[in-house]
């Protein structure tokens, strides 16, 4: 593994004798679940650097990735970018991905977060939040107190069928085995407040107006609050307790998001080239900054006070892989377990 010096040299000398090679191809291509409006900037940075413009298609996964089956070979997309393992995973599954070969991206984003034809470019921890008048902050430490009589009405959870908790459920057959991770579910279901409806975000607010106790949450929700210009949004997470679960065993829940080159991709080295921009440090940066989420580049120093104000924490090191291949496990742990 070369130096964090070294690798950002490697990458500008790369792309300064890249540029001449894929000039001719004028576009890049890309299909883009991500719907934040500060990717703009990550985009543009892009096409700053190397003159390639991206043409930019978004909407839902499933609206994607059906577009980009029926398109077939003839598809003009060239990347894939999205977020959530489960949602990469079934892009994989498809066979749409190519295999990229990048010694910078195998040297820049870490063997569990890459599959052979797919990289991550950013994570989210899935955090537990407690209304500290309601629940022990002591009592939720960790994934597994969800379940905890102690808790009984008060659990709040948006629905089991999303790939968030359907990745969360991965991990925890992953370290639990089936068996107990769908004992695990059905005490939550127990403790449910309400039915499981509505974002990550009607959790926040659920749980610091008392409608509940406790719920699940991904981080980069509690930074646009904690970030936010709207002082009834900053008044809002002071009624919450954020807590990082399990560290003193397998760590927080980590989730992605991650794209990579279509088979039928007609401008490969563009795609690539876009995929290894990712990759550096001014796009890891764009990640942390503009979405708050972490660089899946460990060596890459951001400054985000949101991100600074959660703390430190042990994340959960398995590989992305396994999410994937758990997901379908999930869904029917969740379906036997009434999590609606």
């Amino acid at each position: 593994m070369k130096s964090s010096f070294f690798i950002p040299s490697l990458y500008v000398l790369f792309t300064a004798f890249s540029l001449p090679a894929v000039a001719q191809e004028k576009a890049l291509n890309l299909y883009s679940a991500r719907h934040y409006q500060t990717d703009e900037a990550l985009y543009a940075n892009f096409t700053r650097q190397t003159g390639i413009k991206i043409n930019r298609i978004e909407a839902k996964e499933d609206e994607l990735l059906e577009r980009i089956r029926n398109e077939g070979a003839k598809s003009p997309a060239d990347v894939f970018i999205t977020v959530d393992a489960a949602r990469l995973a079934k892009a994989d599954e498809l066979g749409l991905f190519a295999p990229v070969k990048s010694k910078l991206l195998e040297e820049r984003i870490p063997r569990n977060l890459r599959s052979p034809d797919w990289f991550a470019f950013s994570t989210r921890a899935r955090v537990i939040i407690a209304n500290r008048e309601l629940v022990k902050v002591e009592d939720v430490q960790n994934y597994e107190d969800l379940a905890s009589p102690k808790l009984k009405g008060k659990v709040c959870s948006r629905s089991g069928s999303h790939p968030y908790n359907l990745s969360l459920m991965s991990a925890l057959i992953a370290h639990l085995g089936e068996a107990k991770a769908e004992d695990w579910a059905r005490g939550v279901v127990a403790n449910f407040a309400r039915a499981p409806k509505g974002g990550d975000t009607d959790q926040i607010k659920s749980v610091a107006a008392g409608e509940c106790g406790v719920a699940v949450s991904n981080t980069y929700y509690l930074a646009r609050l904690l970030r936010s210009e709207k002082p009834e949004d900053r008044k809002l997470m002071e009624r919450i307790a954020i807590v990082w679960p399990n560290q003193k065993s397998y760590g927080a829940h980590i989730n992605v998001s991650g794209g990579g080159m279509l088979k039928s991709a007609p401008n490969k080295e563009s795609a690539q080239l876009f995929l290894e921009y990712l990759a550096s440090d001014d796009a890891q940066r764009y990640f942390a900054d503009g979405n708050n989420e972490w660089p899946a580049v460990a060596a890459v120093a951001v400054k985000n006070p949101a991100l600074d104000a959660m703390g430190k924490f042990k994340a959960d090191s398995l590989p992305v892989a396994t999410l994937a291949k758990n997901s379908a496990a999930a869904q029917r742990i969740y379906d036997r377990a009434g999590w609606k």
